[in-house]
């Protein structure tokens, strides 16, 4: 970002007293919004404890939780009954085929990965996984791209449809278990689609064996991204998973132990924001949310996006040490909120596998930068539009994608603008390289604010985000025009 404003501000240091000051600054902001947030959380612990059931328990000195947020509860009751045992069932069994059978290593974990989703969604999820992959692979075979995706975008669109959901409900005693199938469902979606898209591009006389059904299965089954993610694409993941090269037992060890420590800090912090900051239960009661102070809103909004944060890196953070120790590569863990101040940097470093996914096979086969503005332009809405499908196509999630779509489009205008050689020419007239520092971040500052109305309005979906506009932009505007 820092070239939006040309090779001058680059490695262009300001004073340590102000980048101090800026430091303090900031954390004094983080922490007394946060104190705000706790103390509105104490005083309305009664009323919101009888309207969403705050749970008390054990940790932190008997503080009752807020259980509002649907994600983080949702994995967390998983985690308890079936998935942790059934994600250490996997690390064992793939560090025992390493050492005895290494080259039946990818179909030992393909039957496990079958076997634990039986043991988690029975005959009936294992058969909707395994039929949605089937028909993803037959319709690859005619090596279009158009029917690959109309296929996969149709396997999608059942999980929409009342009467399949019907249907499914009926499978299982509990909505958990019913969710869970369709969160399974959405990401395997990915993973099928990759498969068909990287095969559909091989050439027919050099596709390579490794396009077959088996390791489309492998692909599809892998254990520990298989329910929720992350995202590996399928090159990624059969260059890695063929290689013979393997770390050392005492490697292994170390990865373990470092990252079960880090987890654990990553849900303890978790869980003490949730203990300590009801800020969940606060977004779902929107008269409280419309009366709370500004410090209050905006450590509310803080809050919601920086547990988001933590939340992924434990969600994403589990998979990633099981894949590491099988030798694989796993996509870098989301980079803190509180350090992003672009879109597009928010799309590039949270969630990096499915932006990865995102423009290998959305944005550049609609063209990407190619074919100028319009083209990509197309290309940024053609990406946004299948976001907000996958993501299942509601409307707070097509305001969110439209206000990222914006942003974007907006934030590359103005890179393109301040890339011309006038204005290159008169910023470096008439600014000093400190300056420019301090012009990009007062830019930045813009980005980043409406960064976190279009993150509010995705968590806490549109009334949460009208509150906040009306709060920050229409009452505040007429309050200082008075």
């Amino acid at each position: 970002m820092w070239a939006l404003l040309g090779p001058s501000s680059q490695g262009t240091m300001l004073p340590r007293w102000e980048l101090s000051f800026y430091l303090l600054a900031s954390l004094g902001f983080h922490f007394y919004s946060f104190y705000e947030v706790y103390k509105v959380s104490r005083e309305h612990e009664e009323e919101l404890d009888q309207e969403f059931d705050l749970e008390p328990g054990p940790l932190f000195g008997g503080l009752k939780k807020d259980q509002t947020d649907f994600e983080w509860t949702f994995w967390m009751e998983w985690g308890k009954q079936r998935l942790l045992q059934l994600l250490v069932g996997h690390m064992a069994v793939s560090q025992l085929a390493t050492w005895l059978a290494g080259q039946h290593r990818p179909w030992i974990l393909t039957a496990y990965g079958m076997w634990a989703c039986w043991c988690v969604l029975g005959t009936p999820g294992v058969a909707m996984v395994f039929l949605h992959t089937t028909v993803s692979f037959c319709v690859a075979q005619f090596r279009s791209l158009f029917l690959s995706w109309l296929c996969s975008l149709s396997l999608l669109s059942t999980l929409r449809l009342l009467d399949v959901e019907k249907i499914k409900r009926g499978w299982y005693q509990t909505e958990n278990e019913y969710f869970l199938l369709q969160f399974t469902l959405t990401v395997r979606c990915l993973y099928y689609t990759s498969f068909s898209l990287e095969f559909c591009w091989q050439e027919l006389p050099t596709r390579h064996v490794s396009c077959s059904f088996p390791w489309m299965l492998a692909y599809v089954f892998y254990y520990p991204v298989f329910h929720n993610g992350p995202i590996l694409t399928f090159p990624d993941f059969i260059g890695q998973m063929q290689q013979r090269e393997h770390c050392s037992p005492r490697a292994k060890l170390s990865v373990l132990v470092l990252g079960i420590c880090r987890l654990i800090c990553c849900w303890l912090l978790a869980e003490l924001m949730v203990h300590l900051m009801y800020m969940h239960a606060i977004y779902s009661k929107a008269p409280l949310l419309r009366a709370v102070s500004w410090w209050t809103l905006g450590g509310l909004a803080l809050a919601q996006v920086l547990f988001f944060y933590v939340k992924y890196l434990v969600l994403f953070g589990v998979p990633a040490l099981l894949m590491r120790l099988d030798g694989l590569t796993p996509p870098p863990l989301p980079r803190c909120v509180s350090t992003m101040f672009s879109f597009t940097g928010m799309w590039r470093y949270f969630d990096v596998g499915l932006h990865d996914f995102l423009i290998r096979y959305v944005y550049i086969p609609a063209g990407g930068s190619q074919n100028g503005l319009l083209g990509t332009l197309f290309s940024t809405a053609m990406t946004f539009a299948f976001v907000s499908f996958w993501h299942g196509g509601y409307d707070y999630i097509w305001s969110w994608a439209a206000l990222n779509w914006l942003g974007v489009t907006v934030e590359n205008g103005v890179r393109r603008l301040v890339e011309t050689p006038c204005v290159q020419n008169n910023l470096v007239q008439f600014f000093s390289p400190q300056a420019l520092r301090r012009f990009h971040a007062a830019l930045a500052s813009c980005s980043t604010s409406m960064l976190i109305l279009s993150n509010l309005v995705f968590l806490g979906g549109n009334q949460v985000g009208k509150i906040y506009w009306n709060r920050i932009f229409i009452q505040e505007w007429l309050w200082a025009s008075n």
